[in-house]
């Protein structure tokens, strides 16, 4: 289920370093990057190839880098070391509703991980 719904500008990976508006979803398990909808030309349903997620296991961190005239640029570091850049206007918030679902998804998952080790040592303790 969505959390948050909008556009963001990511910064493309090419020469140009272009910035291209992406439709956005932030969900509970991560940010899924889609195509601008097109309002002029309706498009067949989108290829699932053109979705893109991050999801939350593999992003580290959401550095806010700067807030210049009306945007505010960030960056989510993925687990990998990539980093991927976008900006907001300011007001829209995005790089800290990105930071409260992923810290939430990450406490979700170590108190997973802990309920599973004391399972498994209940379970071990038992005779």
């Amino acid at each position: 289920k969505a959390v948050k719904e909008g556009v963001l500008e990511k910064r493309s990976d090419g020469l140009l370093q272009l910035w291209k508006k992406k439709r956005c979803v932030l969900t509970e398990e991560g940010l899924l990057l889609a195509p601008p909808k097109q309002q002029e030309q309706p498009q067949p349903a989108e290829p699932a190839a053109k979705v893109k997620e991050l999801h939350f296991s593999n992003m580290k961190t959401v550095d806010c880098v700067e807030r210049k005239g009306k945007y505010v640029y960030f960056t989510v570091v993925m687990a990998e070391g990539k980093e991927i850049d976008f900006r907001c206007a300011q007001e829209q918030g995005w790089n800290a509703a990105i930071t409260l679902q992923m810290v939430q998804y990450k406490n979700r998952q170590a108190i997973l991980a802990v309920r599973s080790t004391r399972q498994k040592q209940q379970h071990l303790a038992q005779p």
